[in-house]
């Protein structure tokens, strides 16, 4: 392990309830949450002030709205998340070319492959300087912690949330994990805490204390190997700039359980298109077609094929993902469909099935040039997610506070404005319009980004422009 905390992890604070604070000023400083809002919609991320209630990422949506009644609900708008998290990661890259993504808002950093800090006082001025900068560029905030290794940079960054920084001097490490709860450390989730506590370790410091032999009869020789030198403060992982995608795959859970065997079969050719421009978008072609149903009663089926060699053929994978089908019983309903595509590949191998080959040149003529943002797919039909931005004719840029009954509730303000009025539509008003998400932050002068400067020139974010 490093003799310096040069080893930086970066997590967004409530990262998608955050970037709805921020471009809704009527929402800053009040319990928001973002998920899926029917019956079976899960929390993505609550705000801060959601928290406070008890709301947490991944409890079911009805609970959450229980225990936060005042609470703004929206649907999560991933297009604008990812146009944010690419300016952060663009920051993050300037700083070393060893930077490890886990998710989009979440990062870890080695700041001594770029040469941006040796020591524990230069790093900690990389990561206050980083946090000025998302600040800045993005107008959210982030915690960062440092260490010598990716296990305590991790607990770092938790350590200084919301909006801090926590460094680990190294030499302090053992005894700041000791007296931790044994589900701080990786690895160790509700099965494995459980099995601890039964053998009465309840502490990071036990389990250094257990000894390696001890962890290994309890939980076999890799798990326990590896949990004891996590307890003694070692973790020597790297930080790896790309990680290799082993999948690819698309699913969607439904309000109301699909009974129709035809309707079954319609959603699972809609999911393997879906997941074939994914697959392309990426660069990508795969040799395993997997289907995953969930039933009405909770039981999860996961059926496979593999193909001779690798394909992003639309045609192939619909008619893989069909086959898979007949062999599951989809009496009394199915809530969850998912359709994947594994063993990939940076290319194709043409023609793998002649049964695909008629319908190949009919699928490829049909097949938009790329997927269509699902998030936006909704005009069409004149729904408007709460949450979505939308333009007015008359009023100009507002978001969507909810709809129903024929009518659409608009909240017009901007993120660079005071709270806005409200106002009601009809939901086919012809003046009333989607739009791309505006940005956070104003440009100055300069070019540079920043909370201060001349209005009018930003570029939108998650839109048709370039991101900031």
């Amino acid at each position: 392990m490093r003799t310096a905390p040069t080893i930086l992890h970066l997590d967004m604070d409530a990262f998608f309830a955050s970037a709805e604070q921020a471009s809704k000023p009527s929402l800053r400083g009040k319990a928001v949450i973002v998920g899926g809002l029917g019956p079976r919609g899960v929390v993505a991320t609550a705000s801060y002030e959601a928290r406070v209630f008890g709301v947490h990422s991944a409890m079911p949506m009805a609970q959450a709205r229980r225990l936060a009644p005042n609470a703004a609900c929206l649907v999560p708008r991933f297009a604008f998340y990812r146009s944010i998290s690419e300016q952060v990661m663009g920051l993050l890259r300037s700083l070393s070319p060893l930077v490890e993504p886990l998710s989009l808002d979440e990062a870890f950093v080695d700041l001594e492959a770029g040469g941006a800090a040796g020591d524990a006082d230069s790093a900690r001025l990389v990561g206050e300087g980083l946090r000025a900068d998302i600040l800045a560029v993005t107008g959210l905030t982030g915690s960062v912690g440092l260490a010598a290794c990716k296990m305590l940079a991790k607990i770092a960054s938790e350590q200084a949330k919301p909006d801090g920084l926590v460094l680990i001097e190294p030499g302090t490490e053992r005894s700041l994990l000791a007296p931790m709860p044994v589900r701080t450390l990786p690895g160790v989730g509700p099965a494995t805490g459980d099995h601890l506590r039964r053998a009465g370790i309840h502490t990071v410091g036990e389990i250094a204390e257990a000894g390696e032999g001890e962890l290994v009869r309890l939980l076999g020789k890799a798990h326990g190997q590896a949990l004891h030198a996590m307890a003694l403060a070692h973790d020597e992982r790297p930080v790896v700039a790309e990680r290799e995608a082993k999948s690819v795959s698309v699913e969607d859970t439904y309000d109301v359980d699909i009974h129709d065997r035809l309707r079954v079969g319609l959603e699972v050719r809609r999911l393997a298109d879906r997941c074939v421009r994914r697959l392309r978008a990426s660069g990508l072609s795969g040799r395993t077609i997997v289907l995953k149903v969930r039933r009405y009663d909770f039981s999860t089926l996961t059926r496979s094929e593999t193909l001779r060699g690798p394909t992003d053929d639309p045609a192939v994978v619909r008619e893989a993902a069909a086959r898979l089908l007949e062999s599951v019983d989809t009496t009394g309903g199915v809530r969850l469909l998912g359709v994947g595509v594994t063993g990939l590949a940076d290319y194709t191998q043409e023609d793998l099935f002649a049964q695909a080959a008629g319908a190949r040149a009919e699928s490829l003529a049909e097949e938009p040039a790329e997927e269509p943002d699902e998030e936006r797919a909704a005009p069409a039909e004149r729904r408007w997610p709460s949450g979505h931005d939308v333009r007015h004719a008359e009023h100009g840029h507002g978001w969507v506070q909810g709809s129903g009954v024929g009518r659409v509730t608009v909240r017009f303000e901007t993120p660079l404005s005071e709270p806005g009025r409200v106002r009601t539509f009809r939901v086919d008003d012809p003046d009333l319009e989607p739009a791309d998400p505006l940005p956070l932050v104003r440009r100055r002068p300069d070019g540079a980004e920043g909370a201060e400067g001349a209005e009018g020139e930003a570029c939108a974010v998650g839109g048709v422009e370039p991101a900031l």
